[in-house]
């Protein structure tokens, strides 16, 4: 195996979610490897700096800023082809759009159940069937979904959230299985607890991002960095006989006494 097996340099990406957090760092991390990159997320006031501090950086690949619910199948529609005609195709996609909130089970009211599930599950489907239109049309390419090890494991008063990355988590093994044959990928990422704004005012976790110590092995909570490392591997030929995989990313595990 040499360097160049985990390279995306030349590849065009669409990060859902990119405006902040996770997404934010794997568009940063695949522009600054050569990837050609589509920042959106619901408000192109959250997404136009991002792209904006990526052209204005030394960084080889180039970014677009695109406004998309991915609850819409439209918008979707919508960028994807915006993607297509600004780059001529689409070999990544990065399926992190996602959003949560603490509540006990006997208290989610229906809409706050549909809400979630829309944007993390239905949101993941529109995005991959689109995705995978263009992708089995041409040379194929890679699908990264971003779930969580809520979804393996259940998590207390997220019950709706897990119950939708868990979802996310099946139907990555399901597509995967089907979409192999047209030169598709698809894959998951679990994270646990990643200093990001989110985590920060849902969860009251403060842990600075730039303070984590990434040579420490002792830890139980990450940088929104070392995520993107790992969807920047999904994304290169390094992974290519991981197929339908559900990667966890959370430290040190957690073992009951």
């Amino acid at each position: 195996m040499t360097i160049s097996q985990f390279s995306v340099d030349g590849k065009t990406a669409i990060v859902t979610g990119s405006s902040s957090g996770i997404g934010k760092a794997i568009v940063g991390r695949f522009a600054e490897n050569g990837a050609n990159v589509v920042v959106t997320s619901r408000e192109a006031s959250n997404v136009e700096p991002v792209a904006d501090e990526i052209n204005g950086s030394d960084a080889p690949g180039e970014a677009l800023a695109v406004e998309c619910d991915v609850t819409d199948r439209a918008a979707v529609e919508a960028l994807v082809s915006a993607t297509v005609d600004e780059f001529g195709g689409l070999d990544v996609l990065v399926n992190n759009a996602g959003a949560s909130f603490q509540a006990s089970p006997a208290e989610i009211s229906e809409n706050g159940w549909k809400t979630i599930v829309d944007i993390n599950l239905h949101g993941t489907f529109h995005c991959s069937q689109i995705a995978y239109e263009q992708m089995s049309g041409g040379d194929g390419g890679h699908i990264i979904n971003v779930a969580s090890v809520a979804g393996q494991r259940g998590s207390k008063n997220m019950s709706h959230y897990g119950a939708a990355k868990a979802g996310v988590i099946n139907y990555t093994r399901s597509v995967a299985a089907d979409w192999a044959a047209d030169d598709v990928w698809v894959n998951c990422i679990a994270p646990g607890l990643v200093a990001t704004e989110g985590v920060r005012t849902q969860m009251g976790i403060d842990d600075d991002a730039d303070a984590i110590d990434r040579s420490r092995a002792d830890r139980t909570i990450g940088r929104p960095e070392e995520v993107a490392d790992l969807a920047q591997f999904l994304a290169s030929p390094a992974s290519s006989y991981i197929v339908g995989e559900t990667i966890p990313i959370q430290g040190v595990p957690q073992l009951e006494e």
